[in-house]
């Protein structure tokens, strides 16, 4: 599915294209091959609606004044069903001025692909692994993985419908050093449950959630477990935690919006061989040596931290570092073309290690993205949120949902760019009114719906209606957000930016406020009324697919 504005763009490269070679079958201008110019949409609206900067990128080669080839070109330009005319601006740019028929086609094309509007073949078909969230397993889910799971899901809606074969994947943690401490904890709580006077470990999980899985445990298995050696009943413990704590991450991803295609177990590395086979695939590049009875990576040759990683411990336990190479390559090994991951902020410094160990064992690292995530602070109005009323520590992804719903918090963790802090007022995602950006928006959808009932009537198709009736700048404006859509998924898949569609979301809910404020839907004028109908529609379809890929409803009454 190619958009409009690609149609228009692609009509207008081509006619510069013949322009150049008719010239120079003409003699007017002499080159070897037409470089790599831009054809954009200008900023200022008086400099018509595409601007193309070929004539000042061939200067050199054609040994011609940009402003000269400018002319050369526009002299010989074909017509096109779109354009109203051509001008030279500045040192010799091409300006495209086109009539408000190409907005009528893309209304007709809003029609026809319905729930697929927006969606493209610009991916196609590219493999892309997106893993996020991948929150240990020994604990509630926070506010730092409700952003990584916004954020991670809406990214993956918005590059399928660009056109990518997306795979989301959730990392489970559930060996080494942390599943260690959540046995002791569990452990240490069973036997507190059952009486007993043992002491908390120091390392271990202080969260009342740790105590509400060892009551579940204990109402299957009693005190069975008290005469087991330690290793024993740790092993069936962690076994059970652990059952309980990824059913509550899915169950509470689920909650928010977010199901994975794939759920990675680290354990799985460790008893494929997988980690081993890694370490060994190093020692045969010399890019691993021994010291202090530990196995070390020479990463210090591939990044620019000077500091070598160790990936065996002197006891033979693998590094956290050791297994993450491991599943990165078992992720290329799958045949992703690109893998993307969403990390909090604080892993900053593990990036380049990463993308050093791809290139050691092979990769091109440009193939591993990493998209930082900031924190989020929590605001109620002016005063920060600090604790969880129930855990008395951090504020649970369940207990934001419960308080201000599913669509409010994704939109919320989705507004800004990962890169940047996050603050989170409460009571403004909570407020029924168009200072909430998500109730702005989703009010526009609801209005539009019930604008649509009013006409007591099938809904009109564009193709039907006669839509050069619409040439009010209210309507022209909204026409050209509507088409705009399919671009703002391509731009926001290439930089990997989601908040680029909740932007565009609350600029098309603008957009539509200000046609209904001036321009009346249904009136005497029966041919009008149907053209504008059929806008009020796209408009609504535009703006239930934006919101849909941002994990947001669309609610047809508020």
């Amino acid at each position: 599915m190619v958009s409009i504005v690609e149609k228009v763009k692609n009509s207008l490269g081509q006619q510069l294209e013949n322009s150049l070679a008719t010239a120079k079958e003409q003699g007017l201008i002499s080159y070897e091959d037409i470089p790599n110019y831009v054809l954009e949409v200008p900023r200022e609206e008086t400099h018509g609606n595409f601007a193309a900067n070929i004539a000042m990128l061939m200067a050199k080669e054609a040994k011609m004044s940009p402003r000269k080839i400018a002319d050369i070109i526009v002299a010989n330009i074909g017509q096109n069903e779109f354009v109203e005319k051509v001008e030279i601006a500045g040192p010799g740019f091409i300006n495209f001025y086109l009539n408000n028929n190409w907005l009528y086609e893309g209304l007709k094309v809003v029609d026809d692909q319905d729930e697929k509007y927006g969606c493209s073949e610009y991916g196609k078909g590219k493999k892309i692994q997106v893993e996020f969230v991948s929150a240990n397993p020994t604990g509630l889910l926070h506010m730092g993985n409700a952003r990584g799971g916004a954020l991670g899901d809406s990214l993956s809606n918005m590059l399928a419908c660009a056109g990518y074969n997306v795979t989301k994947e959730f990392y489970i943690n559930d060996a080494g050093k942390q599943i260690e401490n959540f046995g002791k904890s569990l452990e240490a709580r069973y036997l507190q449950e059952l009486g007993q006077d043992v002491p908390f470990p120091e390392d271990g999980y202080h969260g009342v959630d740790i105590i509400d899985t060892v009551k579940t445990i204990i109402k299957d298995k009693k005190d069975s477990l008290v005469s087991l050696d330690t290793n024993e009943r740790q092993a069936i413990l962690v076994e059970l935690g652990l059952k309980e704590k990824v059913n509550g991450i899915k169950e509470g991803l689920a909650d928010f919006g977010v199901n994975y295609d794939i759920w990675f177990y680290e354990s799985a590395l460790h008893n494929s061989g997988a980690i081993k086979e890694v370490v060994e695939l190093l020692q045969q590049k010399d890019l691993v040596y021994e010291q202090e009875g530990a196995m070390w990576f020479r990463s210090s040759k591939f990044n620019t931290d000077d500091k070598d990683e160790v990936l065996i411990r002197s006891n033979g336990v693998p590094t956290y570092f050791a297994a993450d190479i491991a599943y990165h390559r078992d992720k290329f090994l799958r045949g992703f073309d690109q893998v993307v991951n969403i990390w909090g902020a604080d892993h900053h410094g593990h990036v380049a290690r990463m993308k050093g160990a791809m290139e050691a064992i092979g990769y091109d690292s440009d193939r591993l993205t990493v998209v930082l995530m900031q924190l989020v602070r929590l605001y109620r109005g002016e005063e920060i949120v600090r604790m969880s009323k129930r855990t008395g520590q951090y504020v649970t992804l369940s207990e934001l949902i419960d308080e201000i719903g599913k669509d409010a918090a994704r939109y919320f963790f989705t507004m800004r760019n990962p890169d940047t802090h996050l603050e989170f007022d409460l009571d403004l995602a909570k407020k029924n009114s168009n200072e909430n950006p998500v109730f702005y928006v989703q009010y526009a959808h609801a209005r539009i719906c019930s604008i649509l009932k009013m006409t007591g009537e099938e809904l009109p198709k564009a193709k039907n209606a006669n839509l050069s009736l619409l040439k009010e700048k209210a309507e022209i404006d909204l026409i050209r957000k509507i088409v705009d859509f399919p671009v703002e998924i391509v731009e926001g898949a290439k930089s990997l930016e989601p908040h680029v569609l909740t932007r565009y979301a609350h600029d098309l809910a603008s957009t539509f406020h200000s046609f209904y404020n001036c321009c009346r839907v249904l009136s005497e004028d029966k041919a009008l009324s149907t053209s504008r109908t059929a806008l009020v529609n796209a408009t609504r379809i535009t703006l239930r697919n934006v919101l849909t890929i941002l994990g947001v409803s669309a609610p047809e009454r508020m």
